[in-house]
């Protein structure tokens, strides 16, 4: 079925564009790409974690809401905003998407992706898995109605009930090909994150490769890897495949924290024909209220430079 999908679409593009997907890159390239250009900085809500007042549906003692957040983005002079499932408001009524879609485009905030805490680890006709299913579907509608052209999703740890890691993966494609033909009818893109059991660069790009749909693809994430000596190789593998991408202020060299090189990172993307948003997310224990402004300044100034 996913197949049939990625066929059409292939007989949709002109036989310049189709020889341009065949032209080595790092990876077999599943995107029609033009030319490299990060349209914008974005900024992750989930890097405002710990002061927003919402996470995963209870109600914190702090006191930032999406909508302040995008005017947290709008001070800091970004292009946009990745908002995160985690902190929206339970229960969740159309007149404050609503809100918040206005919000955005009078703050002149781009909404460039969401983001769910989704795990598609558990056979699909489980309890477990129709319950993750049912998630995933209740947030891509949302997304949708936000007008998001991307949505971050996981494939999670596989852990009790989900068996092998074999059975895992198995269970993480079945799953997967459920939610590209729901994403697809709503118009969103999906992006797997080399998260959990995808921090293993050939497990992302085995599940990317079985799928094969033109509505699946990475998000690109600049520090979670498997342990290796060398973060850029692996993620040079996967960045033809990005549909978004993330920029964290540190990344992993031999399983140790150690400073991005943001030139280098941005590097990588340009030289897969990204187009599209660099997403920043802070995770680091200072303050990021702190922290943030100069996190946007580094790589504001490492684009500039690039130029």
């Amino acid at each position: 079925m996913i197949s049939r999908n990625r066929r059409r679409f292939l007989q949709a593009c002109s036989t310049a564009s189709i020889a341009a997907l065949a032209t080595p890159t790092v990876a077999v390239d599943h995107f029609q790409r033009v030319s490299p250009r990060i349209k914008g900085v974005s900024l992750s809500a989930y890097s405002l974690r710990r002061h927003m007042q919402w996470w995963k549906g209870d109600r914190t003692d702090e006191h930032l809401d999406i909508l302040g957040f995008l005017e947290y983005c709008a001070r800091l002079g970004l292009d946009g905003a990745e908002l995160t499932s985690y902190f929206f408001p339970s229960p969740l009524q159309v007149t404050y998407t609503n809100q918040v879609k206005r919000r955005a485009h009078l703050l002149g905030i781009d909404i460039t992706g969401g983001a769910m805490g989704n795990t598609f680890v558990h056979p699909p006709n489980s309890d477990l898995g129709r319950k993750e299913m049912e998630y995933f579907q209740f947030w891509i509608n949302h997304f949708a109605d936000l007008g998001a052209p991307v949505v971050r999703i996981f494939a999670g740890r596989g852990k009790l009930q989900a068996g092998t890691e074999d059975q895992v993966m198995a269970n993480v494609i079945a799953n997967l090909e459920q939610a590209v033909t729901y994403a697809e009818k709503h118009g969103v893109m999906l992006g797997l994150e080399n998260h959990d059991i995808m921090k293993n660069i050939d497990n992302l790009l085995h599940v990317i490769s079985a799928i094969d749909s033109p509505w699946l693809g990475v998000t690109w994430d600049s520090a979670n890897l498997m342990t290796t000596p060398n973060p850029y190789a692996e993620l040079a593998r996967i960045a033809p495949h990005a549909v978004t991408a993330q920029l964290k202020v540190m990344t992993q060299v031999n399983g140790k924290p150690t400073p991005a090189d943001f030139t280098r990172m941005l590097k990588l993307l340009h030289d897969a024909k990204y187009r599209g948003y660099v997403v920043l997310e802070y995770e680091e224990k200072e303050e990021p209220y702190d922290a943030i402004p100069s996190f946007v300044k580094q790589v504001r100034k490492t684009l500039s430079d690039m130029n």
